[in-house]
């Protein structure tokens, strides 16, 4: 299996760096045993059964892109160095590992100063990243982060212009609970309080998980052989009440439906044994075709980058020539990529 298996030729006018407005005029590509149909996200009720239930990823995106100065004395005076930083994930010892760009003008015990609230000095190097132990903690440190940082973009959205304040907002799903993600679960941008609403209304039931999306979602794969790839680690957990949810649909004959990738890998991650079960860890699974999915009967995603794992997720699900022929009607179509695009829902034969 071949990373050029999962490769296409994608037009930058193809990718959004805006979401659509309301959340749910998205467009929707349904990909189901009698075809392909080009429909709308809030027509979702038109393919979901009574009985269904939807996984949602209840992770909340922090501010994790701050910018701010390192100032220095010495002999020749003062002088002072604007510093990047993109917060990656907390440690135990409540140091945050970081980007740091330029880290060289940087040296240990120096201070950068973000606002006047929020401070951090560099602990450490580690493999290329900083350590930083910041000034703040608990409910200090999340409202400063929130004044002081930005939303961190996808790196092909940040290409194309800067984070801005509508992003706090559009960069963040409307159930965002437990802080800790530096990338959203962007399937479910398309929700809105309307269309939840709407499904609850037609029977559909929703579980939440937690699964914190990291930096390492956007690596690229550097290995010809996909299945020699390694997979970054991400923390998760499914409750006792969100497997017993999902069991009790499997078991009645409703379909679980998770909404984006994330979701999906933590799920799975939960049900290895053969059955759903109560999760709490880190996540490393590479999902690729041959994969056998034990919990999932449909998902939810937005539309991927070529040669990427999530690409061999989707065709895990639903099989290499489908996929392509899904993705070769998308291009087709002129739907939008990547987080802030279109969606599908792909509904294996």
């Amino acid at each position: 299996m071949q990373l050029s298996d999962f490769d296409f030729d994608l037009p930058e006018a193809l990718i959004a760096t805006r979401p659509a407005r309301p959340r749910s005029s998205a467009r929707l590509l349904v990909a189901q045993a009698g075809g392909i149909e080009d429909r709308i996200v809030r027509d979702l009720c038109d393919f979901l059964r009574p009985g269904d239930r939807l996984v949602l990823n209840d992770t909340k995106v922090i501010p994790a892109r701050l910018s701010g100065l390192r100032r220095r004395s010495s002999a020749q005076g003062d002088t002072e160095a604007k510093i990047e930083v993109t917060l990656l994930e907390p440690r135990a010892d409540g140091c945050w590992a970081a980007l740091v760009k330029p880290l060289k003008k940087l040296r240990e015990g120096e201070v950068v100063r973000f606002s006047d609230a929020l401070s951090a000095v560099l602990e450490a190097r580690e493999d290329g990243q900083a350590l930083l132990r910041f000034n703040l903690e608990g409910d200090d440190f999340d409202a400063a982060l929130n004044a002081a940082g930005a939303m961190p973009l996808p790196p092909y959205i940040a290409a194309k212009r800067a984070a801005d304040a509508q992003d706090h907002t559009d960069y963040q799903t409307v159930w965002a609970e437990n802080s800790g993600a530096v990338a959203a679960p962007t399937a479910s941008l398309h929700f809105d309080q309307p269309l939840l609403q709407a499904l609850r209304d037609h029977g559909v039931q929703f579980s939440h998980v937690t699964l914190h999306v990291g930096a390492g979602t956007f690596l690229p794969v550097k290995v010809e052989d996909v299945t020699t790839h390694k997979m970054h680690g991400e923390w998760g957990q499914v409750s006792e009440t969100a497997a017993a949810e999902i069991a009790a649909t499997k078991a009645a004959g409703g379909r679980v439906i998770p909404v984006g990738t994330t979701a999906l890998r933590l799920i799975e991650t939960a049900a290895r044994g053969g059955a759903i079960a109560p999760y709490e860890g880190v996540t490393d699974i590479f999902i690729y075709p041959g994969f056998q999915f034990h919990v999932t009967d449909a998902l939810m995603t937005n539309f991927h980058l070529p040669k990427s794992t999530l690409m061999m997720l989707v065709s895990a699900l639903m099989g290499q020539d489908r996929i392509r022929a899904i993705y070769d009607h998308a291009l087709a179509q002129e739907y939008r990529f990547f987080s802030y695009g279109d969606a599908s829902l792909l509904i294996p034969a």
